[in-house]
């Protein structure tokens, strides 16, 4: 058991190897479904099970250990780092992405249409028809034309779905800091609520796009960055809402109190950050 002083150490770690079996299974699971292997999906939801299953085990016993009072104040700020340094990383990974799509609206596309130093001839040569406008699935008319994603439909729904979650998650919050229980998993109902209908609208949206708009993941740079970005933001936000409903079966447990809590604390930080992530979208890739 942890003391003021001295940092909680378990005995034993079995789980890391089993996640590393998990996800090798996966990867070559995964490798074989691209070469066309029969047995490539078989080892992928094998992989994704043995993961699955190493998640819950692994947080499980997290949980059991910060329940039977082992952690200590040095393994509080160890998770509060972690968390930081993983939301950090989760910022670098949609920036990759929001960098991407600004290349090719604010370079690519105009440098291909003629601008600066280079000549619209070569480009006017080989595709006939060209224009420089976004959105464009790009010179050639890459997977057929397409209808943009509108802004104010579902995703604007989506938009006011997403910051009203944010707000029940901020005040499930100041239930729990009051220890006021029942405010604390009424916040927590609607805010995973909330969260699933955002990626069932979404599922509805992505429905839409590939039956109706030719809309699809092959439509030139304009559908591939839509897709990534919406695609990743919406696993995201699953993953979100999974983690607020373990909080969430915690809570009515009886789990947490005024002042232990960071299980929660670290799933409100990450749902906030899906928040911001999703107004970015919004603007810059359904908006303008």
């Amino acid at each position: 058991m942890a003391t003021k002083d001295a940092y909680y150490l378990p005995h034993k770690a079995n789980w890391p190897i089993v996640g590393s079996i998990g996800l090798t299974t996966l990867l070559v699971g995964f490798a074989n479904y691209l070469n066309g292997s029969s047995i490539g999906g078989t080892l992928m939801v094998l992989g994704a099970g043995i993961v699955i299953f190493m998640m819950a085990g692994w947080f499980g016993s997290v949980i059991k250990e910060s329940v039977a009072g082992l952690y200590n104040q040095q393994v509080d700020g160890s998770f509060r780092m972690g968390m930081i340094w993983f939301i950090t990383s989760e910022v670098f990974f949609f920036a990759a992405f929001f960098g991407a799509l600004f290349y090719a609206r604010i370079y690519s596309v105009p440098w291909l249409g003629g601008e600066g130093n280079f000549s619209a001839g070569a480009t006017g040569d080989l595709w006939q028809g060209f224009q420089a406008m976004w959105p464009t699935n790009g010179p050639g008319q890459v997977g057929g034309e397409f209808e943009p994603m509108g802004a104010w439909g579902v995703p604007a729904l989506n938009t006011l779905i997403l910051l009203s979650s944010g707000g029940t998650v901020t005040w499930a919050h100041w239930g729990l800091l009051a220890n006021n229980r029942g405010q604390l998993i009424k916040g927590l109902i609607a805010t995973v609520a909330l969260g699933f209908l955002f990626v069932i609208l979404q599922g509805v949206e992505y429905h839409e796009a590939y039956t109706e708009m030719g809309l699809t993941l092959g439509s030139g740079i304009y559908g591939s960055t839509f897709f990534m970005l919406t695609g990743f933001h919406g696993l995201h936000v699953t993953i979100g809402a999974i983690i607020l409903t373990v909080v969430l079966l915690r809570s009515i447990r009886g789990h947490f109190n005024p002042e232990h809590h960071f299980a929660f604390e670290a799933a409100a930080w990450y749902w906030h950050f899906v928040d911001v992530v999703w107004l970015g979208l919004f603007i810059f890739v359904y908006w303008l």
